[in-house]
């Protein structure tokens, strides 16, 4: 009985010592590892950079000016990761005689290339053959002008909408600035002034001229 228990007390103080040891070898390969994460182009703060022991789930982020700090082992590989920028690593050496370490990690940027997305108005294939074939095309500037020079299209106009306070003033300044630069020679016929003639039909259309020969022979 003496010799059981004997046995069970050497078999716990073993432990207990070999648990010690392995504890102060734990504790002298633990470092304070501290630094920040910085642009390599410009040393600008890479804020809110991932942190990570490889193979692990343990680590930290850096803050809103770079700066990290957490516990690690000798030896261990930390993985740097930060949106916008290429991952980068370190291992921390096992040569250091002191529990703490200090590092400024370089970041280099990532360019992405998304790529490109078309969106289209359309819901189907359907629906695009039926606007592709129905729409009509804006007229370009070459048309316009055209369109803006044709008689009939003046006409059109002049028939269509009447002159309001503006138009009659603009029209006014016209006549006198052209009565002006003519003055002392004789003016062109306006034969062949589209407004001339969009006037002179409107007028005609209106029974100017029956009112005018009826007042004549009153």
């Amino acid at each position: 009985m003496k010799k059981v228990a004997a046995e069970t007390l050497m078999i716990v103080f073993t432990l207990f010592i070999s648990n010690g040891l392995m504890a102060q070898v734990e504790s002298g390969n633990l470092v304070q590892f501290s630094g920040i994460t910085i642009t390599s182009d410009s040393l600008n703060a890479v804020p809110f950079a991932k942190i990570m022991i490889k193979n692990t789930n343990r680590g930290t982020t850096s803050d809103l000016l770079g700066y990290f700090s957490f516990v690690a082992h000798k030896n261990d590989t930390i993985l740097f990761n930060a949106l916008g920028y290429k991952p980068a690593s370190f291992i921390i050496p096992d040569t250091i005689t002191k529990s703490r370490y200090s590092l400024i990690q370089l970041m280099t940027g990532d360019t992405l290339t998304l790529s490109a997305a078309i969106i289209f108005p359309w819901p189907t294939l359907e629906d695009f053959k039926y606007a592709f074939a129905n729409t009509k095309a804006p007229d370009d500037d070459l048309e316009r002008a055209r369109r803006n020079l044709d008689s009939d299209e003046i006409m059109f106009r002049v028939l269509t909408y009447p002159m309001d306070g503006q138009m009659n003033y603009n029209s006014y300044i016209e006549n006198q600035t052209s009565k002006l630069y003519y003055f002392g020679q004789q003016q062109p016929f306006n034969i062949f002034n589209p407004f001339a003639w969009a006037q002179f039909i409107k007028a005609w259309r209106d029974g100017e001229f029956k009112r005018k020969k009826n007042q004549e022979f009153k």
